[in-house]
């Protein structure tokens, strides 16, 4: 039986979707089972009116995606979390998500499973790296053996990514991902889902 790989997601303009979907596509290709999930809204529409477009994709988005459910996360044999950055650090949006795993966590429901973080950025030095690192943290508490990409694929030395996971820089307007980015997106959709395939198999 193949591994079973959650990927619950934040993407506000799509960029961050575009990642989450090549590293389900790199999770496929292993033969894993793929939920593509995002995460909703914590905003009203009126607020969400007062940006050109956000309201727009997000109801895009959330035709395409179902919200992720604790469910979800307890179906998973691993579990890539994404978002944008937020002043180096994750989104509220998936924040509350993750801060609902509280019962997973008591029960210790998500103990032995695979761990990903992915990310995006407008600038260079937009919070990439710390953002993916600050989604280790919850990774741990909830007991998930965190999976980076390290420098153990060819995709990883074009310049794109870090050794944490998969991250994109689009620039305003957005424009990416590049195709390196998608590369080593897919990379970690590879490696998370055979990590996962032999976790679980460990835990029985």
């Amino acid at each position: 039986m193949a591994a079973k790989i959650l990927i619950a997601f934040y993407s506000r303009t799509g960029t961050v979707e575009r990642l989450a979907r090549a590293i389900a596509e790199g999770a496929e290709s292993q033969g894993a089972e793929v939920r593509l999930r995002r995460a909703r809204e914590l905003v009203g529409h009126d607020i969400m009116s007062s940006v050109p477009g956000w309201k727009e994709s997000a109801e895009a988005m959330n035709a395409r995606y179902s919200e992720p459910t604790l469910e979800d996360a307890t179906w998973a044999d691993g579990i890539a979390f994404g978002t944008p950055t937020r002043f180096g650090s994750v989104a509220s949006e998936l924040k509350a998500y993750i801060d609902g795993m509280g019962g997973l966590w008591a029960k210790g429901a998500l103990n032995g499973k695979a761990g990903a973080a992915f990310t995006g950025s407008v600038t260079p030095h937009g919070g990439n790296e710390s953002t993916v690192i600050s989604m280790y943290n919850p990774m741990a508490h909830l007991g998930l053996i965190i999976v980076p990409t390290g420098y153990a694929d060819a995709a990883m030395f074009k310049g794109a990514g870090s050794p944490y996971g998969p991250s994109v820089v689009s620039g305003n307007p957005p424009s990416g991902p590049t195709p390196d980015e998608l590369d080593v997106a897919r990379f970690q959709g590879r490696r998370l889902a055979k990590v996962a395939d032999v976790l679980r198999a460990l835990n029985g």
